[in-house]
């Protein structure tokens, strides 16, 4: 296992597979690099593999995919385990979890589907006028939003900085927010997230609506648009399709804590 910090040798092995690595080459921009740390398994001199935790959110992540290289993921996951904190989010390719100490010390929070939407599959919906652009200035409403209608979401009040969350609003009220996890101009990517219709006002297409905007708006300046989303969401996923979104991988999220019982 080697730590690596070089960006473009990041990006490099990324870009192979652009589609499936949205959040790894989004994160090189500096808006997110400050928190990352990258660790290579790397095998006669080609890196076969890299995985990378993320410390810009209350709890650690690490993100581990593996596209056409399991075995590589497997070992350079065995040899990161020591080194990682004793609490810490995963995002895993289905089967790595298996990898990380016993079930007695993690907790299951549901299989995923990665999901990839380009500009030539793109299937835009009408905006009806009530969509504006969110800022600073909204962020007590929409943590309280966020509150009363998705309570278990984590949502930085600094990712509204980068100007990519749309707010569905209804007698001055905000009724759906979309929004973006990593967004990076310099490198076209961008992936979804915080997408949420207040619970009296589902089955509207406030979703539909809302991510439709949000992709036209991204789409002039990223080739790529992914998001995560759960597997038992159909509805999200139907919005998603309906919007030209694949479904590319599945993987599963996974509480860790190394001091459970």
């Amino acid at each position: 296992m080697t730590e690596i910090k070089d960006k473009k040798t990041i990006e490099t092995f990324f870009r192979k597979n652009p589609g499936l690595y949205v959040y790894q080459i989004g994160d090189l921009d500096d808006f997110f690099f400050k928190y990352t740390h990258w660790y290579a398994a790397i095998n006669n001199d080609e890196i076969r593999q890299i995985v990378f935790t993320y410390s810009g959110t209350e709890l650690p992540v690490l993100i581990a995919i593996a596209d056409d290289n399991f075995y590589e993921t497997e070992i350079l996951l065995n040899e990161l385990i020591p080194v990682l904190p004793d609490k810490f989010y995963s995002h895993l390719s289905t089967g790595l979890d298996n990898l990380i100490v016993d079930s007695s010390r993690k907790i299951f929070h549901g299989r995923h589907y990665k999901m990839l939407l380009t500009k030539n599959k793109f299937k835009s919906t009408e905006n009806d006028g009530k969509i504006r652009r969110l800022g600073k200035d909204d962020f007590a409403n929409i943590q309280s939003f966020y509150d009363s209608n998705y309570p278990q979401n984590w949502f930085d009040e600094r990712m509204l900085d980068t100007g990519k969350y749309l707010g569905y609003l209804i007698d001055d009220s905000i009724t759906g927010i979309a929004g973006i996890h990593v967004y990076s101009e310099e490198y076209r990517i961008a992936a979804l997230g915080n997408i949420v219709t207040d619970v009296k006002y589902r089955s509207k297409s406030i979703c539909r609506k809302l991510t439709s905007a949000l992709c036209e708006d991204l789409f002039l300046t990223v080739d790529h648009i992914g998001l995560n989303v759960s597997s038992e969401n159909l509805p999200a996923i139907k919005c998603y399709k309906n919007l030209g979104f694949e479904i590319i991988h599945e993987y599963n999220e996974i509480m860790f804590n190394k001091n459970l019982k």
